[in-house]
């Protein structure tokens, strides 16, 4: 093992215990929850045990939610990264898990199904600097197996997906898959919300209005696997639907309204086309017909499943629960 002040990539087959009884606290923290990707994890924890920091050390939390195979298998690859168990469905839950037995004084989150990109934890930690209450995004591309022939999904997601910059300066919150924050944060913000609700941004809005400010770190760079194919890109935003309709119905604003929404979506192809037009993250005629053509499809599903939810409530039935990984 390295020696504190110069420790490099550690190696993940020592004990994490030792490493705290001879080098005292880790510095950071790195919580990943999971659900049933094992193949993606495995690289997620590749990405992430490759980091190296300039002084300290850091450690590795997995929070498994259930998934359909025991972790045993990955537990004995990986003897140097904890893993716990959280029943509570929902990425949130886990989450909070992962906090409650981070032993450092800062936490940093990424999804089971990104990979970060070298130099990302010495960003995070250069960006949240001395701050006591340092909360900082950083940037979350798609990751392209052909950039000069992108499939639809991955012209698409490479403009309208992870648009950190303009969530954190806008919307005051960061996507939880590339997140970092001091302890402190945590403590006066949190715990995350349940699979109901949108807990990235929830707890972004709550930093938010107590003055805590999200700052956003570019060089924080981490690499997210674009959707499959149409369907599956579907239920991510049927699922992100299903907690916007629960967070409106909660709020008691009338259907009328959430139906407005839905009309609106049904066209706001037309007004986010030029983003697929001129932005430098698709070149190429090709990649940009094939981004416009799933751009205008998707919005009008998008309509549909959410006037389907209105007329669900109208009709007094109950809405199904969704998976946070679907």
């Amino acid at each position: 093992m390295a020696a504190p002040g110069k420790i490099r990539s550690l190696r993940w087959e020592a004990d994490p215990e030792q490493l705290l009884a001879t080098l005292g606290p880790p510095r950071v923290s790195v919580i990943i929850p999971h659900f049933n990707t094992p193949e993606l994890l495995v690289k997620c924890l590749q990405a992430v045990a490759s980091q190296q920091m300039k002084d300290g050390w850091f450690e590795i939390i997995v929070v498994d939610n259930g998934s359909r195979l025991p972790m045993r298998l990955l537990e004995a690859t990986w003897p140097g990264v904890r893993f716990l168990i959280e029943r509570q469905p929902g990425p949130g839950p886990a989450r909070n898990t992962g906090v409650r037995a981070a032993r450092a004084d800062i936490l940093a989150f990424v999804d089971a199904d990104v990979r970060v990109a070298p130099g990302w934890l010495e960003a995070a930690l250069k960006a949240i600097g001395k701050r006591p209450l340092g909360l900082v995004g950083g940037d979350v591309r798609i990751d392209v197996g052909d950039r000069k022939r992108m499939t639809e999904v991955e012209a698409f997601e490479s403009v309208f997906s992870f648009r950190q910059q303009s969530y954190i300066n806008r919307k005051h919150y960061s996507v939880t898959a590339n997140l970092a924050m001091t302890r402190a944060v945590f403590d006066r913000a949190g715990p995350f919300d349940g699979i109901d609700k949108p807990e990235d941004r929830a707890f972004g809005e709550r930093a938010h209005a107590l003055g805590i400010r999200t700052r956003y770190a570019p060089r924080m760079l981490a690499f997210h696997p674009a959707r499959r194919d149409f369907d599956d890109m579907r239920r991510k935003f049927a699922r992100l639907a299903h907690q916007a309709f629960t967070q409106h119905l909660d709020r008691g604003r009338p259907l009328l309204l959430w139906d407005a929404r839905a009309a609106a979506m049904a066209v706001s192809g037309l007004a986010h086309a030029p983003m697929m037009l001129f932005s430098r993250r698709v070149t190429g005629f090709g990649n940009r017909y094939r981004g416009l053509r799933f751009l205008f499809r998707l919005r009008w599903v998008r309509a549909l499943d959410m006037l389907a939810l209105s007329a669900k409530a109208r009709a007094g039935d109950q809405l199904a629960l969704v998976n946070w990984n679907s």
